[in-house]
This record gives structure tokens, C-alpha cells and sequence, in this order.
């Protein structure tokens, strides 16, 4: 990570930046806009910066933290440690009885008190923040126009307005005038980047682009943004290429003197949405770690010409039906040992401990079950005290009953992620030997995985590190709560994947240990 000089943001361009003028454009996506610090950390990881920053709906809060001075690694903290509810807080009982006059669900109160508070945003740091321009973009209601904001002019109720979404909290009066949330008007600002000069936009989209449409009145509300939203979008893609087209030709009215490129970092699949982070089925930690891997790709295969000005650029896979938990293992783990049971011995001794916070998300039940590798998705992050106390995973490699190719008798269960520490690239592959051995061993069998840390981006490299980490009983039941269904049509058919997951579990156990 760069270092920058004390008064700069993180992220600003320092006396000794190169390259092109970029702008770092943070669309909105309500709560799940945690995504967005781990894309940050990792842009930044990378020595990307940007002279201007732009947000819009959920996005404004992390241009905020930015401006505030929170460093990219600080933002991912306390999005992970803060209580999502508290962003909710309800209105004096009597505006309920209004009926359908209510201002609104809920009011900003929880916001202003917990919520911009935990994560650090500083209304006066915003204003005097330096190295970096930031646009705040709100949607004023009175003139139905969007506003783009420079952050020096920025006031803490334009701040709430601009996450003010209709039905759920009220307007916002600010100089007579009322302001709500601008993503009905857009949900990010690339004409704003480009008349700032521009010649890199970073876009970083969390609003959904897929081809289902769904029952519920919830569901078609969300909807109704994801068209807003990426009708708009859109539209500014086509002023884009127009612009493009000009500045080949030597006009160039913003001063670029080369096309705009564009570069978009989005997840693979939709996001889950705000009721599941509130309700616990994802997790800040969950989605903080989704960004900064889904970011580690994109920049490993990014192509310098960015992205086309089309509709794929922000186009997300169609979801499919499947399971998604939480698992957290940890054990002692030593440096210098290369066999795990001798590296938790020796970790024991030297009192080192890891812990692995996995996230798994199998998206296609059917066919994990139909596949022989019975592979999913892992996200997640180490905690590590010899190296540190948060290390986001790059990439998660997740397979459940793999048989192996010289026993028959034994399966894996496969988890393997890397990550890098200190400027240097490291694997951590661990398995878990399910295999009948006299006595009663299906408890610790499933429950223990063997680890080795290997040098590197890869298990190819040097091993520098081993060690056992287990699933305690008390990790078993947080897991077990937090296993849910993911893009199931309905209840039944949330009961019907829990159930043939259950099934395939129990079947593989019974298979290997025989009743």
C-alpha cells in the first residue's frame, strides 16, 4: 500500500503518482454497500489513486468514511463490527396512526446517532479533506434534479438525504427545499467523473443485473430500482461513447486527450439483499470480504483498455437455488513446522493461534450434488496474531465428500484460500478426512482440519507453516443458524433445498461410516 502524506485521504494521488487521472465512482446498493470497503482496500493495496471520488445512495457513506480520513483497512473494520440494526429506528408511534399519510417505515435517527458514527464519518474532516475532490450526489425533490455535491459544501442532512429512499425514511428539508435518496434520477455519476477530467473511471456497482423477476411486493420494489438504476447508467454510456467519438477526433471539451476508460467491479452473482444482511443470513464481514476478492480478480486480469460502454458491464449471473453458511474453525498453528499435528503441538507451546472465517455459498444445489467434486464458493478472512488480526482472502477453494484417488474408504472436505501479508503471497490448504477408523471418530473427523500455509499463490510453493483447526460445539450451532436457502421462489422450496441438502450430508456420512 502506498504511503501517502498526513493530510492527503487515502487513495489521493501523491507528488509522486503516475498514470492517468482516475475517479473512483460508488454506486449505490443499500446496507450490502460494505462490498464496496473491501474493493477499496484492495484498489488501494494495489497503489491505484484517484483524484476524484463520486457516490450515490448507499455509496455515500463509504466516499464519507473515505474523506473522513479512515483508512481503507479501518473502513473494512468497522463495517465488520458494526450492529446492522441500527439502522433501523422507527418514528413517534403517533405518525403511525396517520395511516397512509406516514411520512415514512422508520426515521433517520439510528443512522445520525449509530450508525455514521461507528463508521467514523466526520462531517468537518469531509469538508476539509484534501488530495482527493468528492461529489456527493443527492436528489433534490423540489426541482426534481439530481445534485452533485462537493464535499466541502456537504452538511449532515444532505448527507442522510442521500440515503433517504422513498417509503422507508422521510425527506429531508434542507434550505427549503426537500432532498431524498437520487437513485430513481441514477446510481452513479460517470459524466460528474468525466467533467472532472477524467480518464479512468473505477466503478464499483452492487445494484443487481440479472434476468429473473420475482414475486413479492419487496422483491418488485427492488426491481423498480434495479431498472432505475441501470436505465441510467446506461444512458450515460451513451453520452460516454458519444464523448469518446469527439475526443478521437480532437475535441475534447473536459480536457481528456485520450477516450475515457472505463473499469467496473461487480460481484458475480446479485448481492443478497438488505433484509438478509438484517436479518443475519450474510454478514458486514461476509460482504467485505466478497468485494476485496472479487476486486483481486478483476485487477489480475483486468485489460488495460477497461470494459465496453455496454449493458454487460454490469450484467451478474442468474441465481440458482442452494445453501449458503457461515463456518468458523480455529486451533493452534506454528511457523516452521510442516506437519500439522507436530505444528499444533508446537503452536500450543508458543501459545500462536489461527482461526478461519469461511463463508460457503453453494449456488447450484443440483448440481453440487450431481458434480463428483462437490465444489462451492468460499469467502472469508484469517485471523492470524503472528501475522494479523485480519487477513481478507484473494481467492476460497470449497469441496465437500471428495473421494480420494488412491482410497476409495476416504473423503475430503476441502478448504483452501490465499491471501498475502506484508507484500508477500501465501496459501493456506486444509483438509478434513472423513474416513471410518475403528471407534467412534465421525465427531472429530468431520470437525478437524489439518492445515499447511505454503509460500506463495498456490500449494505448490514452500511449506512455512502447519497446524489443526477445529469446529468447537459452539461454532457447530452458530453455524447451524446461520445455514439458509439462497434465491429459493418461496418457503417451500427453501424447506425442499434444506432438506435435500440435509439429505446428501447424512447420505455421504452413512455411506463412509456405515450406519
Amino acid at each position: 500500500m502506498m504511503n501517502k502524506p498526513k493530510e492527503l485521504v487515502y487513495g489521493a494521488p501523491t507528488t509522486d503518482s503516475t498514470g492517468p487521472r482516475r475517479s473512483l465512482v460508488l454506486a449505490g446498493g443499500g446496507m450490502r454497500v460494505a462490498y464496496q470497503a473491501g474493493v477499496i482496500r484492495a484498489l488501494v493495496e494495489h497503489n491505484l489513486c484517484f483524484h476524484h471520488a463520486d457516490g450515490t445512495s448507499g455509496g455515500t457513506m463509504n466516499l464519507a468514511m473515505l474523506l473522513s480520513g479512515r483508512s481503507p483497512a479501518e473502513m473494512c473494520d468497522r463495517w465488520r463490527t458494526l450492529d446492522v440494526k441500527k439502522f433501523v429506528s422507527m418514528l413517534p408511534f403517533d405518525e403511525y396512526l396517520r395511516l397512509h399519510k406516514t411520512k415514512a417505515l422508520g426515521s433517520a435517527e439510528g443512522i445520525v446517532n449509530e450508525v455514521f458514527p461507528h463508521l467514523g464519518i466526520d462531517i468537518e474532516k469531509i469538508r476539509q479533506a484534501r488530495g482527493m475532490q468528492g461529489t456527493f450526489n443527492i436528489c433534490n425533490y423540489t426541482g426534481k434534479i439530481n445534485e452533485s455535491i462537493p464535499h466541502q459544501n456537504i452538511a449532515l442532512d444532505l448527507l442522510v438525504a442521500g440515503i433517504s429512499l422513498p417509503i422507508f425514511m422521510p425527506a429531508v428539508h434542507y434550505q427549503n427545499k426537500k432532498y431524498i435518496d437520487a437513485v430513481w434520477i441514477k446510481d452513479a455519476n460517470l459524466t460528474e467523473a468525466v467533467k472532472r477530467g477524467a480518464e479512468e473511471i473505477w466503478l464499483v456497482w452492487c445494484i443487481g443485473n440479472h434476468g429473473q423477476y420475482r414475486d413479492g411486493l419487496f422483491n418488485q420494489y427492488v426491481h423498480m430500482i434495479e431498472m432505475s438504476a441501470n436505465g441510467a447508467l446506461f444512458e450515460e454510456f451513451d453520452r460516454l461513447r458519444e464523448l469518446n467519438e469527439r475526443i478521437r477526433r480532437g475535441d475534447s471539451p473536459y480536457g481528456q486527450d485520450r477516450p475515457v476508460t472505463l473499469h467496473v467491479i461487480k460481484p458475480e452473482y446479485p448481492l443478497p439483499l438488505d433484509p438478509d444482511f438484517f436479518f443475519n443470513r450474510i454478514d458486514a464481514s461476509t460482504l467485505v470480504s466478497m468485494g476485496y476478492a472479487d476486486a483481486i480478480q478483476y485487477l489480475d486480469k483486468r485489460d488495460e483498455e477497461g470494459v465496453s460502454f455496454t449493458t454487460t458491464a454490469t450484467q451478474m449471473k442468474d441465481p440458482a437455488p442452494g445453501i449458503a453458511f457461515r463456518e468458523k474453525m480455529e486451533g493452534w498453528f506454528a511457523l516452521g513446522e510442516t506437519d500439522p499435528k507436530q505444528g499444533a503441538v508446537a503452536g500450543r507451546e508458543k501459545g500462536s493461534r489461527m482461526s478461519l472465517h469461511a463463508s460457503i455459498y453453494i449456488r447450484d444445489l443440483e448440481g453440487f450434488m450431481e458434480n463428483p467434486d462437490h465444489g462451492g464458493t468460499m469467502n472469508g478472512h484469517l485471523v492470524f496474531e503472528d501475522f494479523d488480526n485480519y487477513l481478507p482472502a484473494k481467492t476460497g477453494v470449497f469441496n465437500l465428500f471428495v473421494e480420494d484417488d488412491k482410497d476409495t474408504e476416504v473423503k475430503w472436505m476441502i478448504y483452501e484460500l490465499s491471501f498475502s501479508y506484508s507484500d508477500r503471497e501465501y496459501y493456506l490448504a486444509g483438509k478434513k478426512e472423513v474416513k471410518n477408523d475403528p471407534g467412534f471418530d465421525l465427531w472429530n473427523d468431520t470437525t478437524t482440519l489439518k492445515v499447511r500455509l505454503f509460500e506463495g499463490s498456490d500449494d505448490t510453493g514452500d511449506i512455512v507453516g502447519a497446524g489443526i483447526l477445529r469446529l468447537e460445539v459452539k461454532e457447530l450451532i452458530k453455524l447451524i443458524k446461520s445455514m439458509h436457502a439462497i434465491d429459493a421462489s418461496g418457503a417451500a422450496e427453501e424447506i425442499n433445498l434444506l432438506a435435500n441438502f440435509g439429505t446428501f450430508f447424512l447420505g455421504e456420512l452413512w455411506d463412509t461410516y456405515g450406519g
